[in-house]
């Protein structure tokens, strides 16, 4: 009698572990679903990067390539507002506007991480960060170990970066052997990584400046601040005065895409209203519609309906904050339309000229560029990581151990679309530049193939053992 009653408890306990298993996979995914979408619309931008990217490097090399360079470096467009004109080349207006959009969201999705996401607490933060400046750090220590002279030292800042869209691209190849905290990882290094380009580009990659114009960017910024401050919360104010920004950054000297990085942090977190309100107003507007057929598919609101879908609607429209909201509007296209652009006109590297001499593609600078991209960021991010968890200040991401975290740290190595960024505000030299692009690509290539092929046989063989303990404790 002893023996089936101990039988029952131990079905029963079993049955409860499962019911609470059932219970907290039900909140993680309540949570995981917001990053499940930002990755999976950063994975589906990566293949549009690669696409476009690949058409760009076909048609410079192709009879066309004189098409290719009239289009992005010969043609220019003008705009004119009274007595305000800009007339630049079409690769100018991409570099300089397009990517100033790429800069904007990049600066709200720093800020969010910074208020509510990975990067709010110093327990979250320490890893991403250390891994990200590990990232950063070492990939320039090699770049200067090397005997680079005259304008090619300049390209220091190249192998910093981290592109989002290729990485998580292709980790998400893996599929579910990934685990999500490790895509998140990958993330928030690759959002630090950001604000490090950014720092650099403002700091070190910089023209003469123009400080009247300066002067003129910083009171935009303090205007927009102020606003803030007042609990202004309309985005079109805030994209408006951005504009503005963005034209006394352009005059001043230092990069043009600065403006969307500061207009990003300008724009409110909070939303109108709070939940509770939200909620309450929700039960006030539904019971109109309590009294509809539901076999009726061609339903004609009567007026209290109507006032009531009114009332949902402005409801919904003040629980999102303005940052929240901006930000969704600018996934795709930012990702399917900037990014892509920036790619078509930039990642076209002329390896054959069909009119005349042969460019010079490989050099020192090719092999720095690409050995410090791919070995300097596994190292560094590599390295970093493991000070700060050995030093007990970070913890290593759930489901992963230091297998996977070599795999991730190849993945950083992915410079791409911010590396062929850097590099075109670092050489004038057409000859550099091009030189600078193909260490780009060998690096990226290297990081990218690499990585996919450790992570595939390490979380192979991780997630088998996860299996077979998983098999032990049900048997």
């Amino acid at each position: 009698m002893k023996e089936i009653e101990d039988l029952g408890l131990k079905k029963l306990r079993a049955i409860e572990r499962k019911l609470e298993m059932v219970r907290k996979r039900a909140l993680e995914r309540a949570f995981e679903r917001p990053i499940q979408l930002y990755l999976r619309i950063a994975q589906n931008g990566g293949l549009v990067l690669l696409i476009t990217g690949a058409i760009a490097l076909l048609w410079a090399n192709s009879p066309l390539q004189n098409l290719y360079q009239y289009v992005f470096e010969e043609f220019h467009i003008s705009l004119a507002i009274n007595e305000f004109k800009i007339d630049m080349h079409t690769i100018h207006w991409i570099n300089d506007f397009l990517m100033a959009i790429f800069f904007l969201q990049a600066g709200l999705e720093i800020k969010r991480e910074m208020m509510v996401g990975e990067l709010c607490n110093r327990k979250k933060a320490t890893l991403p960060f250390f891994a990200a400046v590990g990232g950063m750090v070492v990939p320039i220590i090699f770049y200067h170990l090397f005997p680079l002279d005259g304008d090619a030292a300049s390209g220091w800042g190249i192998p910093m970066a981290t592109d989002i869209a290729f990485a998580v691209g292709i980790l998400s190849l893996l599929g579910n052997r990934v685990p999500l905290s490790l895509k998140v990882f990958l993330t928030a290094l690759a959002i630090v990584d950001d604000l490090g380009g950014v720092l650099v580009i403002a700091l070190f990659y910089t023209s003469q400046i123009n400080t009247t114009y300066l002067m003129a960017a910083f009171l935009a910024a303090l205007f927009m601040y102020m606003m803030n401050k007042r609990d202004e919360k309309r985005v079109q104010f805030y994209l408006g005065v951005g504009v503005a920004l963005w034209w006394f950054m352009l005059q001043s000297g230092i990069h043009a895409t600065i403006a969307g990085v500061v207009t990003a942090f300008m724009i409110p977190m909070r939303t109108s209203i709070r939940s509770a309100a939200f909620v309450e107003g929700m039960r006030q507007a539904l019971p109109a519609f309590d009294n509809i057929d539901e076999k009726d598919s061609s339903v004609i609101l009567n007026l209290k309906q109507q006032q009531s879908m009114r009332a949902i609607f402005q409801l919904s429209g003040q629980i999102i904050s303005p940052l929240q909201y901006l930000e969704m509007r600018l996934h795709g296209m930012v990702n399917y339309v900037v990014l892509p652009f920036f790619a078509l006109a930039n990642a076209g590297v002329m390896f054959y000229n069909f009119g005349g001499e042969q460019p010079e593609m490989f050099s020192l600078l090719t092999i720095v560029i690409g050995f410090s991209l791919f070995v300097g960021k596994t190292v560094g991010i590599s390295l970093f990581s493991w000070i700060a968890v050995k030093a007990g200040w970070a913890d290593l991401p759930e489901g992963s151990n230091w297998h996977s975290m070599i795999g991730i740290a190849m993945m950083g190595g992915i410079g791409f679309t911010m590396s062929i960024f850097i590099a075109s505000l670092s050489f004038a030299d057409a000859s550099l530049l091009t030189q600078a692009k193909l260490g780009i690509f060998i690096g990226s290539t290297l990081s990218g193939g690499l990585g996919y092929l450790y992570l595939s046989s390490v979380l192979k063989e991780h997630l088998s053992k996860e299996q077979q303990e998983e098999h032990a404790s049900m048997s």
